[in-house]
């Protein structure tokens, strides 16, 4: 047989000549990710397995976990990560999109230029946003429900603040309501048990100022998040504020502590507080907040993620390295899924008992992954899954498909009634999401190598289905 490393070059060029033909013929739905991967498109057998470069015959013998996925999808997501696993093409790849962010000329614009603009939506967008309007949103996102096997989606408004001059009253008053129906529509599309992924700085300028000088909220503002708040509590849809600078956090963690005594009632949390494992005393941080809501009676929502912001973050702040961040992670999902005060998290004042929470594990790191699906088969041996916190694993859209997957056809996942699998699906205009796919290349940029785990799963996915297709499998 021939050498795996020969098989991929022979998929390449039995695919390279319908590729522009496969890019613009696909329609926009889950794809693949970044960061710690299964290296093979089969089940995650073990810890053994997964952190191997090359696939067992054991493993080959399964059913492809991402079987599930269009063939374009899985084409596109192999084409995509092996550009981001070149860290000269994505580069290039983040300064043209820079570049088509700020540009004024028609050559660069993708709203003037049709053939530019067709380009990006069939490519970039396509991998990491999921539609412009209701009915593509809604039209994709249910695929991912029935055909994919997803348990719910993380809506997420592709709406960023990242500064700017100073705004007038009526630039902040439009400002908010953008960011009102941008989120009310966001809601509307979810179903119930879906989450809702916001900014606060989404607000604008001047909630952005407020944010970063720890200050309330104007009035106009607060009427907007109560609409936003209770269309969710109403349709039982779950809000995740996102985590941003860390000179911004403490002002968005004042906001979402407010909100989270006024909806998180009756065991479940509508407001979750997103902590950023890279910061050294994210772990204090948590264990107040838990305390606050021991002592004030609602269920705290916990959504743990390593971190998005680690090149603009002071040094002292975040770990040396990833080795920290991933012991400091999964020691915090061992707290909050065990429901225990441990040496990372202790309780701040002695004999306060540990609150009800719910939580989101934010991650496309497999070993954490697989920690806390241990702790919670122990769990599931010991205690109904009634009695268990509920908790969603989340990846994004565009990454980590072949984790995803994983985890939707895992037979635990099936015994396990608090627990579901999310995919995050990013929506609006093509212009309203570069800036959001702009993060997503930065992160790429900073993890890039980590995209090789990823291409190769969809390599060998697409090599099975061709050699199905010549009667080889």
């Amino acid at each position: 047989m021939l050498p795996r490393v020969q098989h991929l070059q022979r998929l390449e060029q039995l695919t390279l000549s319908r590729t522009h033909q496969t890019l613009f013929q696909t329609r926009r739905y889950v794809h693949s990710r970044r960061n710690l991967s299964l290296p093979t498109s089969s089940h995650v057998a073990g810890s053994s397995q997964v952190l191997s470069n090359q696939p067992s015959s054991q493993e080959l013998a399964i059913k492809p976990v991402l079987s599930r996925l269009p063939t374009s999808t899985v084409l596109r997501s192999y084409l995509i990560t092996g550009m981001s696993s070149s860290p000269a093409l994505l580069g290039l790849c983040f300064t043209i999109l820079r570049r088509m962010l700020d540009s004024k000329s028609y050559l660069m614009s993708i709203e003037r230029n049709p053939v530019l603009s067709k380009l990006l939506k069939s490519t970039f967008y396509a991998q990491f946003c999921v539609g412009e309007k209701r009915e593509e949103v809604v039209r994709n996102t249910d695929f991912a429900r029935t055909a994919l096997g997803y348990h719910g989606i993380l809506f997420e408004y592709a709406l960023e603040v990242l500064g700017g001059t100073v705004p007038t009253t009526e630039e902040t008053k439009q400002e908010i309501e953008t960011w009102r129906k941008g989120m009310l529509q966001s809601v509307d599309m979810a179903k119930e048990g879906d989450f809702v992924g916001l900014k606060w700085s989404g607000l604008g300028r001047h909630a952005l100022h407020l944010l970063q000088t720890q200050q309330d909220a104007t009035p106009e503002m607060w009427e907007a998040i109560n609409a936003a708040c209770d269309a969710a509590s109403a349709k039982g849809v779950s809000l995740l504020p996102g985590a941003e600078e860390e000179v911004t956090n403490l002002g968005l963690e004042k906001w979402t502590l407010a909100l989270q005594k006024k909806y998180n009632t009756n065991g479940r949390a509508t407001l979750y507080i997103t902590y950023q494992c890279y910061l050294r005393r994210i772990s204090e941080r948590i264990a107040q907040h838990l305390e606050t809501a021991s002592k004030s009676g609602y269920t705290a929502g916990v959504k743990l993620v390593r971190g998005a912001y680690l090149t603009s973050e002071p040094h002292e702040l975040t770990y040396d390295n990833k080795e920290g961040t991933d012991a400091n992670y999964d020691a915090c999902a061992n707290a909050v899924l065990t429901q225990q005060w441990t040496d990372k998290i202790a309780a701040p004042t002695p004999n306060t008992p540990f609150p009800a929470v719910n939580i989101v594990l934010a991650t496309h790191n497999l070993p954490s992954i697989e920690a806390a699906k241990s702790i919670r088969a122990a769990q599931l041996t010991s205690a109904s899954s009634e009695s268990l916190p509920r908790l969603t694993y989340a990846q994004l859209q565009g990454m980590a498909d072949e984790i995803s997957q994983s985890l939707v056809q895992d037979p635990m996942m099936k015994k396990d009634n608090q627990a579901k699998v999310v995919k995050c699906m990013t929506w609006g205009t093509t212009t309203e999401c570069l800036n959001f796919l702009l993060r997503r290349a930065s992160e790429n940029k900073e993890a890039a190598a980590r995209t090789v785990d990823t291409r190769r799963a969809m390599g060998t996915e697409l090599w099975r289905r061709c050699k199905g297709v010549f009667g080889l499998a």
